[in-house]
């Protein structure tokens, strides 16, 4: 209620002081609208604390936030956390692997006769099968090394690294009935569409992966049963290889793998 100091009065339109006390009652008019439309001291206060947290626009930024019960900082990186400070948590992305180094060799006879000759170097990948070997990273290595070969008909083939810590250095073996069980086996999974190589119609299972994941080769058909397929690749870190060997596209036939991974310093 506007008091009658501040009412606009009635005056003749002739006169030049009806034209400033006009202005002065609207004035007050938009005064009062102004303050009927403030937000409560409670309110403002939220709002205020909202506002000194910006969100970064660019990788690299980092946000750093006082306590106001301890005073202490709390660092965020804008690569390792959401910029949305109100609860948009992003996905970390894996960091970029560096491609591995892969070759060829003629001496099947000689590979295979080697290896089937030692434990634990020879298995058989059923049809509609992935077989995934962990292979932790070595504290006295620098970089994994693998060699393999099939009988009479070729096979799937990638690698990928899990950024996790190394609990033993054990190297294991997981099989999975079908690409979908693999896939179903990942939590939380991100979906990655590999390129396909030319000529290769039939290519392997998709590469359902986590996002802590980083892929160093992805599946595709090898020419395994023709010529040994070796590889390297220098380790990126701390963390466990998954050299992947997918028979999953194979409705009919199973494949005998010969498989020799080590490391090297």
């Amino acid at each position: 209620m506007l008091s009658s100091s501040e009412r606009p009065q009635m005056v003749s339109a002739g006169s030049e002081d009806a034209t400033e006390d006009l202005r002065k009652a609207a004035g007050a008019l938009k005064t009062q609208a102004l303050d009927q439309e403030s937000p409560p001291a409670d309110q403002a206060q939220v709002l205020n604390k909202m506002a000194k947290y910006q969100v970064p626009q660019r990788s690299g930024d980092i946000v750093m936030i006082q306590s106001e019960h301890t005073g202490g900082i709390d660092v965020l990186s804008a690569d390792l956390e959401s910029a949305d400070l109100l609860g948009d948590h992003r996905k970390v992305s894996p960091p970029l692997m560096a491609p591995p180094c892969i070759w060829t060799f003629a001496k099947m006879k000689e590979f295979k006769s080697k290896l089937g000759k030692e434990k634990n170097s020879r298995l058989v990948v059923k049809r509609g099968e992935v077989v995934t070997i962990r292979v932790p990273t070595h504290p006295e290595g620098k970089r994994v090394c693998w060699e393999f070969a099939t009988d009479d008909y070729d096979i799937g083939f990638g690698v990928y690294f899990d950024w996790t810590p190394v609990t033993s250095t054990d190297i294991t073996v997981q099989i999975s009935d079908s690409s979908e069980e693999e896939d179903e086996e990942e939590e939380e999974e991100e979906e990655i569409e590999d390129p396909v190589p030319v000529g290769d119609v039939e290519r392997g299972s998709r590469s359902s992966l986590r996002g802590r994941y980083g892929e160093v080769m992805p599946v595709y058909r090898r020419d395994s049963h023709r010529d040994v397929q070796a590889g390297s690749h220098d380790y990126p870190g701390e963390g466990i290889y998954l050299l992947k060997f997918d028979n999953s596209y194979s409705l009919l036939r199973n494949k005998t793998l010969y498989f020799h991974i080590y490391y090297t310093s």
